[in-house]
Order: structure tokens, then C-alpha cells, then sequence
């Protein structure tokens, strides 16, 4: 693989400076980058780091000096990160999975594979499956009964997509996500401790020696258009209507979706972050990292929910929410702030103790 320096800044949109036919084959962090690395240098604290390597190129911001850095091209960029976006996109390969269906993987007779669709070794997919063009499957991947996947899609190995899950074109899922698993969701003859707890709001429930019974999931999910799921995720199936994932949505890995939650399009879910079942999302929301949705609460359009937070009743559009339970950012800072003032207020108090008697003695 190898790019000229022009080459790069047309895909980016950017300025090519110098010698700009030089090629590259790789990127590499300035230090670290030899000379057919591209070094990504996108501010002057990066920039420091090119004297310790060998590169001949860097993508630099839009206002570098780029030939006082000693190089012989540059690709000048308004916006770096966004830029970044772009080159990492050119530069990817992604898996190695040959065109056409490997002998290995077993397809029933009634499932329907789209033109130019690469599926690889041991991949197993159900009765009634539909899958589009273009589709890209890694190994070890396994598709159920009913399920119907778009155009475009890369499924990296090891992948579980259960029954009566519908993905839109451009999916992307990375390995080890399992997508339409049964919802956790368990009911009893007569009042759970939970409900009790839930309904009283009591330090105590009665001991009702109940068995849990499962209820079955039968609603499947149903992902939108542009949709990336990161490794070792789970969306569980909705118990009578789907789960639902709407357009352009990014989960990280390790995030988990309860049965019936619906999240909006364009949201933004990190690390370790969750939606209990029947939670409903808007769009453009942000979950950072550890943080998590009760079931049954909606959380409006462009919310931000900060990295541990975790939300226990509705919340507005546009709200930022952090803390547990989680208030709005400006309460928690100010709370937070308080309980930091609460030693030394307690001095004080004591210390009033001390002398407001002796003060009453005297009256």
C-alpha cells in the first residue's frame, strides 16, 4: 500500500506542500516514524516529537512551518481530528477475508447472499437469512434464523446475531458482540422482594420463597443504517416489539442494551456504559464511560451523560448530567463542593460550641 503525499491531501480535502509525489506506506507517531512513515504531528506539542525520528512527511495543522521541521512534504489540515477521521479511513485495510463464500461455512439452502458478499471459514448462517452486496463476514460467525442484514456491512469474527435481528446497509460489528440474545427478564407467582421494595420504597420486604420464572423474548432487534457496535457488546432482544438502534449510532465495547430499549439516532455510547430494558433515548446523546440508564426512564435529544454517572429518572433535551444519582452538572460541581467545605465547617461548629454556652452562662 503506498500514497503519494497528494494523493492523501485530496482524500482529505487538504494542502499538499513540497515534494508532494514523495509516497508513504504507513503512519506513525513523529518519534517513532521512519522514512516511509507519514508522521501525524497535528499541533506543535506533536511537532516536537519529529527531531527524535526519521520522517520525510507529516500531516501538520493548517498555520505549520513545515519546512523549519526539517521535512521534505506536509499535508496542512484545518480541522486535525476531523482530519484524522478521514486518513485512518484511507490508510485501513481492515481483516483479510477472501472474496466469495469459504468452503467451510455452512449457509442453508434458503438463506440469500448478496452480489460480491466475502464470507469466511466457519461462518453459520440460519434458514431464511438475507444478507446484502457487498457484505463482509468474517470467521466464526454466526447468523439466525429470520435475521436480514444490509449492504456494505462488515461483521468481524466471532460474532453471535441471533433470530429476527433486521441491521441496515453500512453496519459495522466488531468481534465478539452478541446481538439479539434473550432479555433479562424474569418474573414470579406472586410480589418479588424487588417489587415489594420498588412499590413501598421500604428498608424491608417479606419473604415470599418464590422461583423465578423466565419471560421469553420474541421481539428481536432491529438496528438502523451506519451503525457501529464495538467488541464483546450485547443488545438483548426486545420481549414483544424489537429492541431498536437508531441511524448512525456508536457503541463501544463492553456496552450493554437491555430488552425493549430504544435509542435515538447519532448517539454516542462509550466503554462499560448501558441502558436497562425499556429505556427510551433521543438523539445525539452522549453516554461517556461507566455510566448507565435505569430501566424505563426517557432521556431526551442531545443529553451528555458524564463518565460513573448514573441516571435513575427522566431526563430533559440538553441537559449535562453528572454524579449518582445524577443531577445536572452545575448541582453536582456545587454539591460536590459543599461536601469538600464539610470538615471545616464542622470545626467551626465545634468551636462555636464551645464558647455559645459560656455565653449563655453570662446572661
Amino acid at each position: 500500500m503506498h500514497y503519494s503525499i497528494q494523493q492523501i491531501a485530496d482524500a482529505l480535502g487538504a494542502t499538499a506542500e513540497g515534494v508532494t509525489d514523495l509516497t508513504i506506506t504507513h503512519v506513525a507517531e513523529p518519534a517513532a516514524a521512519g522514512a516511509d512513515a507519514l508522521a501525524i504531528a497535528m499541533a506543535p506539542a506533536y511537532a516536537e516529537g519529529l527531531q527524535s525520528g526519521q520522517a520525510r512527511a507529516a500531516v501538520l495543522w493548517a498555520e505549520a512551518d513545515w519546512r523549519s521541521l526539517g521535512l521534505e512534504a506536509a499535508v496542512l489540515i484545518g480541522r486535525p481530528r476531523y482530519a484524522l477521521s478521514g486518513l485512518t479511513r484511507l490508510l485501513d485495510q481492515g481483516p483479510s477475508i477472501a472474496p466469495g463464500i469459504h468452503p467451510t461455512a455452512v449457509i442453508d439452502p434458503s438463506a440469500e447472499i448478496g452480489a460480491n458478499a466475502s464470507i469466511g471459514p466457519l461462518v453459520v448462517i440460519g434458514p431464511g437469512v438475507r444478507i446484502g452486496a457487498n457484505a463482509r463476514i468474517d470467521s466464526h460467525v454466526s447468523i439466525g434464523r429470520g435475521s436480514t442484514i444490509g449492504a456494505d456491512v462488515l461483521i468481524h469474527a466471532g460474532v453471535r446475531i441471533g433470530t429476527q435481528v433486521h441491521i441496515g446497509d453500512r453496519f459495522v460489528c466488531n468481534p465478539g458482540t452478541v446481538i439479539g440474545g434473550d432479555g433479562f427478564s424474569f418474573v414470579t407467582p406472586q410480589a418479588s422482594g424487588m417489587e415489594q421494595a420498588r412499590g413501598a420504597m421500604s428498608d424491608t420486604v417479606e419473604n415470599t420463597a418464590h422461583s423465578w420464572v423466565k419471560i421469553h423474548s420474541l421481539g428481536g432487534v432491529e438496528i438502523g443504517d451506519d451503525v457501529e457496535i464495538g467488541s464483546n457488546s450485547t443488545v438483548d432482544a426486545g420481549t414483544i416489539r424489537a429492541t431498536r438502534i437508531g441511524r448512525g449510532t456508536k457503541i463501544d465495547n463492553m456496552v450493554m442494551i437491555g430488552h425493549n430499549a430504544v435509542l435515538g439516532e447519532d448517539c454516542l455510547f462509550c466503554g462499560h456504559s448501558g441502558a436497562a430494558g425499556s429505556t427510551v433515548v433521543g438523539d445525539r446523546v452522549v453516554l461517556a464511560g461507566q455510566s448507565g440508564l435505569a430501566d424505563n426512564i426517557t432521556v431526551g435529544n442531545d443529553v451528555v451523560v458524564t463518565a460513573g454517572t448514573k441516571v435513575l429518572s427522566n431526563v430533559a433535551s440538553g441537559r449535562v448530567m453528572m454524579g449518582f444519582p445524577a443531577v445536572k452538572m452545575s448541582t453536582n460541581i456545587e454539591s460536590y463542593k459543599a461536601l469538600r467545605r464539610l470538615p471545616r465547617l464542622f470545626r467551626e461548629v465545634a468551636e462555636l460550641r464551645k464558647v455559645l454556652p459560656k455565653a449563655g452562662g453570662k446572661d
